[in-house]
């Protein structure tokens, strides 16, 4: 790897981190590198609109990031979020929309909130848990031959079509997810729910279900 753009990449995500910035000293002290070299790659980063220095010398992300994430998955994303935010309100729930990123991660590509429900689950888009926890990855482990070793929790999905679990990304929470049918090549993908207590299992998961596949046909 180029260790210089690996440190780059590593004061985004740090800074990603800490929304009210961070300064160059912070850093540096973060990333590993010295003060020195952390205020070159800050420049370098500041040059290309990836990251900013208020007036107090705090540097956080900048709006160049916003250029360079638009394209990223837009399709999906854009025919996701009306298909979610229905789904939000029909289940009350907090809705996710996970992408698998690696042979052994995936990531909150989209999160919606509901707008009816008294108490809901929250958390961040972009946010990165292992693909065999939770029950976002689960589903998609589900769409895959099965292997040796494999959770039993991961069969019991490929039975239902969905996969349920508890406390596996947020401690206490609730997760029921379906796989989301896409074209061949595409990267494995599912649509969730996150709630802290299951009334109904088999119409939540119906509900999680209809919008997977709703989701597929939008998208061939």
């Amino acid at each position: 790897m180029s260790k210089t753009l690996h440190h780059g990449v590593a004061i985004l995500e740090v800074l990603a981190r800490h929304p009210h910035g961070l300064s160059t000293s912070d850093l540096a002290d973060a990333v590993g590198v010295h003060r020195t070299v952390a205020h070159r790659l800050v420049r370098t980063l500041e040059a290309h609109r990836l990251c900013r220095r208020d007036d107090t010398k705090r540097v956080t992300l900048g709006t160049g990031l916003v250029t360079l994430a638009e394209p990223v998955e837009q399709d999906l994303r854009t025919v996701a979020r009306p298909v979610m935010e229905d789904l939000a309100e029909r289940t009350r729930a907090t809705v996710h929309l996970v992408l698998r990123e690696s042979a052994s991660e995936v990531r909150a590509l989209v999160v919606v909130e509901p707008r009816n429900a008294e108490v809901h689950v929250a958390f961040r888009p972009g946010q990165v848990h292992a693909l065999d926890r939770g029950s976002a990855g689960l589903a998609m482990l589900a769409a895959l031959p099965p292997v040796p070793g494999e959770r039993p929790e991961v069969e019991t999905a490929r039975e239902r079509g969905y996969a349920v679990t508890r406390g596996e990304v947020v401690s206490t929470v609730y997760g029921i997810s379906a796989l989301i049918p896409r074209r061949r090549g595409a990267p494995l993908s599912s649509i969730g729910i996150s709630v802290f207590e299951i009334d109904d299992e088999r119409a939540l998961a119906t509900a999680v279900a209809e919008a997977a596949r709703q989701l597929g046909t939008l998208l061939h």
